[in-house]
């Protein structure tokens, strides 16, 4: 372990004396704070704001003017309407219309506890979260009625909401359910995710430079000068554990520089949302993968004489990092799909499709996570004494890239 970790302090020592990898290390996140600010200054977000929204509202419950001042207060732009068409007329109303919606505030929604909108097609995505502000008086005329008794503001703990006519049905039958998602930020569990996501490509990426670096001191012949000193699982060994370093530092330096950048231009306490105890897994899953790839690229980079001379075997091992693309799509249309539980379960997609869909489920399925955790260490595991065959034999050959072929005599040896 202490000539390893020896190999380790070289890796990093050498490659920070590297102008290549500085320009790098802080090239990076500069040219993405450059890509905000610069994308900041042609932002037409304001000019599309100033434009308002008309909202027009049927009260039968006589909250109109309590609505207008909550409006007023939350300083939102819409243009507020009463109106007396019935929603069949509204629905004609908005084939004509732009920018426009159509609240319906009655007993029958009350007592449901969803309210019907109906919105023309242009309408702001965000439009159905900010109508969600109209609920206070709403609630209040609801307090108001029930007299404030003990066993009617339980009744009114459920809470109630507006919803698109066209999901009525669906948010009746799913209860407490559907406010949860109203009120959660989804920010709260995308920005722990990212930067989970942003770690593994960080390490994977500077991993990758681990069949360079093989294949470099193969070329330089000064492997049978490090191996006199060391073992071959020794030097194998340090060069993971050293550009797994070097995938840190760069992990920490591009957080720094752009966490106070992302937090000016969201205006979001982004800080908070990334120190919570999930944190802890989605960091765990990136280490997975990385020491799965990393392996995979220290044992295959032993094989080749030049890595300016990768065939084609070679070339397709340098792609299995972006396997979990082909997933991406299926994922976030379906995060409990079979594709998305395919994804989990095979070891080179498991960390990417696992981070994407933590974040995007509000109830995790411990049990696929635990079975996806177990086949990733053993997969860890087999993949690193694989690697360390490969790397014995692989490290001391000169002249030619291996053959396919000849790396399965090696496994089997």
């Amino acid at each position: 372990m202490r000539n390893t970790m020896k190999v380790a302090k070289w890796e990093i020592k050498r490659n920070m004396k590297n102008k290549s990898y500085l320009i790098g290390l802080l090239l990076t996140p500069l040219i993405i704070i450059g890509f905000m600010v610069i994308g900041s200054f042609f932002d037409d977000s304001d000019e599309e704001s100033s434009e308002s929204t008309v909202v027009f509202v049927n009260d039968e419950l006589g909250v109109y003017d309590d609505m207008v001042s909550t409006i007023e207060q939350t300083g939102i732009n819409w243009e507020l309407m009463q109106t007396d068409l019935t929603e069949a007329e509204a629905q004609e109303e908005l084939e004509d219309s732009e920018e426009t919606a159509y609240v319906f505030v009655d007993e029958e929604g009350l007592e449901n506890g969803s309210l019907a909108v109906y919105t023309s097609d242009d309408i702001d995505s965000f439009f159905m979260s900010e109508v969600q502000v109209l609920t206070g008086p709403v609630q209040a005329k609801q307090m108001e009625e029930l007299g404030l008794t003990e066993e009617q503001l339980a009744g009114i703990s459920q809470g109630v909401q507006f919803v698109e006519a066209g999901s009525i049905n669906e948010a009746a039958e799913s209860g407490e359910e559907g406010m949860g998602s109203m009120e959660e930020n989804p920010l709260q569990t995308l920005v722990p995710g990212i930067f989970g996501g942003f770690v593994l490509l960080s390490v994977v990426f500077t991993g990758m430079a681990i069949f360079q670096s093989a294949s470099q001191e193969k070329k330089d012949k000064i492997a049978e000068i490090i191996l006199s000193s060391l073992t071959p699982s020794e030097l194998m060994q340090g060069k993971i554990i050293g550009y797994f370093a070097l995938g840190l530092i760069q992990t920490l330096v591009s957080t720094v520089l752009l966490l106070p950048v992302l937090m000016w231009r969201f205006d979001q306490p982004l800080l908070e949302y990334l120190l919570v105890p999930e944190l802890a897994l989605y960091v765990f899953i990136a280490i997975l993968g990385y020491l799965l790839f990393a392996s995979i690229f220290v044992g295959v980079g032993a094989t080749m004489a030049d890595v300016t001379t990768a065939g084609n075997f070679q070339g397709f091992v340098m792609m299995l990092p972006f396997l979990p693309f082909v997933f991406i799509g299926p994922v976030l249309s379906d995060p409990n799909g079979l594709m998305a539980q395919i994804g989990t379960y095979i070891p080179f997609t498991s960390p990417a499709v696992l981070l994407l869909r933590l974040t995007s489920l509000e109830q995790w399925p411990w049990i696929e996570i635990g079975i996806s955790l177990a086949i990733l260490v053993i997969s860890v595991w087999a993949f690193m004494k694989l690697a360390g065959k490969i790397f014995k034999v692989g490290i001391l050959m000169y002249g030619k890239n291996a053959t396919p072929g000849e790396i399965w005599k090696w496994l089997k040896a």
